[in-house]
């Protein structure tokens, strides 16, 4: 059965009377807002506009997608959309400014591209214009549920769908709140506007630009909603850790006996299935940060992959696709009957539902939790050389959280024919504007203050690469986590790993022991060390952009190529 949920938020007056002597319209849409803040569009030089709608419900952003041609309902309540050429996020496309307030803080590069201040005003007005005469819609949200460090957002979009998925991936402010709101960064949010690359300093029609100076962002040429997502991500992943506060790309859940878990893990590793454990409260599946306080979600929503989405594997995440008031993107219906088919990927891969927190039965209300007992570094070795789990050292912490390991499989991309090793430094470099090495010292220096455990957990195959072995049991996989968490790994014996510098534990709770060494696993042990050191290699050279910045005990953890 589907949970029991609890309404959204309150009911919002002003909404509510504009509705008093009003007939009910199935050819037009209402003209209305919900608590516009004082700070106006005016602030941000957009004006002339067709019509602005303020914070509107969810119930009447439904109404206006539909009325739009934005999207469908599809069966039992959720919107139905596709975001076209872009079903996912335009890496290449995206830019910092170089100005005076940022240009020494960002590690400028192939992923924080500059762009000149000349290109990002000009880009800026191009918006400004393309805006004259159209509807608006602006959501004034929060990023964090942490009081002492959230974020006024303000997003500023052309289609009502797009103001809907900011409503639900973000943290809604108070009715009374949002009278006064000034938001501390912007998004103008454009997708209907393509750039002229041969004008306007970008490379292609899409952009993503960001001025950290001004706490202003552009976005054209994508209807993909995951950029405003990540957009607002990248700034708190640029300011926090200025001011000492670790952001980190992960999920957070936390026990009945309150002891806090991190998940780190780059797409396809399990982050947010591993997290949506029944027996412990979520508190986010994707962006937290780790304060003084404690632990606290940025988001007000979830945004999962649906491709091939199980009920029986994973309940909670699947009755959300059921539900009024999930965004689908890109998920195939039925035209006449409105069903969904979530094993079709024929527009892409990369099926999403983003979704309110208040869908998920067994979550943390709050959003905050405690400081960590555990850190857990996810990646799925499609080599299958890697141990299921392995307890990691503070200086092994470091070294594997800044290699970012994983691997792709055949068919997940284009071009991909068999397992390829992808490294990405602290398990989302896309989104850091800081060199790498800040978060990397941030996270050691919390996790040896609070003690906490840190554990490498392998999601990926056993007795093979990916073809040959097979991917390890969900149900092996959630026991080895099951006895890390519940401290049931503690005092069990630890067997060293000489190719990749780990310890295995030699025993665990519901797990056959031959797994726990993935030599055991492999029919051939010569194929078996000939793989792993061809992987070991691989680490190895990717770690090379930050030997000169780290300290020679982190070094020492290395693997063995």
């Amino acid at each position: 059965m589907p949970p029991v949920l609890e309404p959204l938020g309150p009911v919002h007056a002003a909404y509510r009377d504009t509705q008093k002597d009003a007939p009910y319209e199935t050819s037009a849409v209402s003209d209305c807002s919900v608590n516009p803040s004082n700070h106006t569009l005016d602030n941000h030089g957009i004006g002339n506009v067709h019509q602005e709608h303020w914070n509107l419900p969810t119930a009447a952003l439904y109404e206006h997608a539909v009325h739009r041609g934005e999207g469908h309902i599809v069966h039992l309540g959720p919107l139905c959309v596709r975001t076209g050429k872009h079903t996912g996020r335009a890496a290449g496309d995206k830019y910092f400014v170089r100005e005076p307030t940022s240009e020494k803080n960002i590690a400028w590069g192939d992923v924080n591209q500059e762009m000149s201040e000349e290109a990002f005003n000009w880009l800026h007005r191009k918006c400004i214009a393309y805006l004259q005469n159209r509807t608006v819609y602006v959501m004034d949200v929060l990023a964090g549920h942490d009081p002492k460090t959230q974020m006024p957002v303000r997003i500023v979009t052309e289609t009502a769908w797009h103001a809907l998925f900011a409503r639900t991936m973000f943290v809604r402010p108070t009715d009374e709140a949002l009278k006064t709101h000034v938001p501390k960064f912007t998004v103008i949010h454009c997708p209907g506007l393509k750039a002229d690359p041969a004008h306007d300093g970008t490379k292609s029609s899409t952009f993503i630009s960001l001025h950290m100076g001004k706490g202003l962002a552009v976005i054209g040429g994508t209807h993909y909603a995951g950029e405003m997502k990540k957009c607002i991500f990248t700034v708190m992943n640029y300011y926090l850790p200025l001011k000492g506060i670790m952001t980190m790309h992960a999920a957070a859940n936390v026990g009945d006996d309150d002891r806090t878990a991190i998940f780190f893990g780059l797409s396809g590793t399990g982050k947010t299935t591993l997290s949506a454990d029944e027996s412990r409260k979520l508190i986010g599946d994707d962006e937290h940060i780790w304060s003084d306080e404690g632990v606290a979600n940025i988001e007000g929503g979830c945004y999962a992959k649906v491709i091939r989405l199980s009920a029986q594997a994973e309940p909670t995440i699947w009755h959300t696709t059921r539900q009024f008031g999930t965004v689908l993107e890109n998920v195939i219906m039925h035209p006449v009957t409105r069903t969904l088919d979530l094993s079709d990927n024929s527009i892409t891969e990369n099926t999403r539902a983003a979704y309110p927190l208040q869908f998920v039965p067994n979550r943390q209300a709050s959003g905050c939790g405690g400081h960590p007992a555990n850190v857990i570094m996810l990646t799925c070795d499609a080599f299958g050389v890697l141990p299921p789990i392995s307890r990691l050292t503070p200086a092994q912490a470091e070294y594997w959280f800044l290699l970012g390991y994983t691997a792709k499989v055949a068919g997940t991309e284009l071009g991909v024919t068999k397992p390829t090793a992808t490294f990405s430094a602290c398990f989302g470099l896309p989104f850091m504007p800081l060199h790498p090495t800040v978060y990397a010292k941030l996270l050691r220096e919390k996790m040896e203050k609070h003690n906490v455990s840190v554990w490498l957990l392998n999601t990926g195959w056993s007795g093979g690469p990916y073809g040959v072995g097979e991917r390890f049991s969900i149900k092996h996989t959630r026991s080895m986590l099951a006895a890390a968490l519940d401290d049931k790994l503690q005092d069990v014996p630890l067997k060293k790993h000489e190719t990749f510098n780990l310890n295995m534990p030699t025993s665990c709770p519901g797990v056959p022991e031959d797994v726990l060494d993935p030599r055991n696993t492999w029919s051939d042990a010569a194929a078996y060390e000939k793989q792993a050191n061809e992987l070991a290699a691989l680490c190895v050279e990717g770690f090379k952009p930050f030997v000169d910045a780290v300290t020679p005990d982190v070094l020492e953890t290395a693997p063995r190529a």
